[in-house]
């Protein structure tokens, strides 16, 4: 089989996480939930493909707006 990095990069974080929980399944979610408290998100939160597609849609817009202004923009006047 053709090695996966990043596979074994998630399965070494698993075996780290687990090592620090002592193996037990009550303290490696008590461990989450500190680092969640911690460590709060602040970006949207996407639930399917559907909203994927129109964040990124969005911001595709947001993007061709702004070039659209510096497009817009008059040269400096020569006086």
């Amino acid at each position: 089989m053709k090695p996966n990095p990043i596979l074994e990069e998630v399965w070494r974080i698993k075996d780290q996480l687990a090592t620090e929980a002592g193996y037990d399944v009550d303290r490696f979610f008590e461990n989450l939930r500190k680092w969640a408290e911690e460590h709060p998100h602040s970006g949207p939160v996407i639930h399917n493909a559907e909203e994927l597609r129109q964040l990124v849609a969005a911001e595709e817009r947001k993007r061709a707006e702004a070039s659209a202004w510096v497009l817009k923009d008059a040269p400096p006047s020569e006086e």
